[in-house]
């Protein structure tokens, strides 16, 4: 017995159907279906979010400029040159702090300086105070009766000077001397030598002295003025006391003056 041939042992179609009508697929269960998806999903996902990867990569190779290129080279030269300018600030800003420091040291020390220059002058003053009192109350000073101690002109303008006499007397202890104080002035003037009294000095021509009233000493002070055209020379300081013979005592300008300050011009 032969084999059959699949076509002729094929049964033919049942009569009322239409010859090659395509056989139908039988579709598979769904849940048979479903149990497919669920194995096959995490690696369709894990291959999606691969090719994601591969594909920005290859953007970023595509787009990035090379490291040789000059695209890359101006970048990093921009990139330095901030950075050099950061670095340049930042010591700029140190440079002007101790700058300031400096000079906030500088101006204290020179403030300082000063505070004690001027505690030496008041020093020295005192001193000097301190010795002239003893000269004249200690108990060792030379007794001597009414007489001038110093004289001092300081110049307030071209033509006004400030005078101050310091008085002294330890004769008489506990005794008041009282009186009037003047001077006059010699110099010359246009070649020719000349004396400035009281009222010249004062422009007054009735102008009383300067009163004086002490135990031991006294500053008497005043202003004089001098004419424009006149060099002084020597100044005469003349005590009238209320009671005895008047005294007289002469000092040379260069010596009133010794410690003069220059005049301040007038605003």
């Amino acid at each position: 017995m032969t084999p059959s041939d699949p076509e002729q042992s094929a049964s033919p179609p049942p009569a009322g159907e239409p010859v090659g009508r395509p056989t139908e697929t039988v579709a598979a269960p769904s849940s048979a279906r479903d149990a497919l998806v669920g194995r096959g999903g995490p690696l369709l996902l894990g291959l999606v979010a691969v090719s994601m990867l591969f594909g920005l990569w290859g953007a970023w190779r595509v787009f990035a400029p090379a490291p040789d290129s000059p695209a890359a080279q101006l970048e990093d030269s921009q990139r330095e040159r901030r950075g050099q300018q950061g670095q340049i600030d930042l010591l700029q800003q140190r440079v002007t702090t101790l700058g300031r420091s400096d000079q906030i040291s500088r101006d204290a020390n020179r403030d300082l300086q000063s505070t004690l220059a001027e505690r030496d002058e008041e020093i020295a003053g005192l001193r000097a105070d301190v010795a002239f009192y003893e000269r004249l109350v200690g108990s060792t000073a030379q007794r001597r009766g009414l007489a001038v101690h110093s004289l001092k002109l300081q110049p307030q303008n071209d033509t006004a000077w400030h005078f101050t006499g310091t008085l002294t007397q330890n004769l008489n202890r506990g005794a008041v001397s009282t009186g009037q104080l003047t001077l006059s002035i010699e110099g010359t003037r246009a070649g020719k030598l000349e004396k400035l009294t009281w009222p010249a000095l004062r422009q007054q021509p009735d102008a009383p002295g300067m009163t004086y009233s002490f135990k031991y000493f006294q500053q008497v002070e005043g202003d004089v003025f001098l004419p424009a055209d006149f060099a002084p020379v020597r100044v005469a300081v003349r005590l009238v006391p209320r009671s005895g013979a008047a005294i007289e005592q002469s000092f040379t300008w260069a010596d009133a003056t010794r410690d003069a300050a220059p005049a301040t011009a007038a605003p």
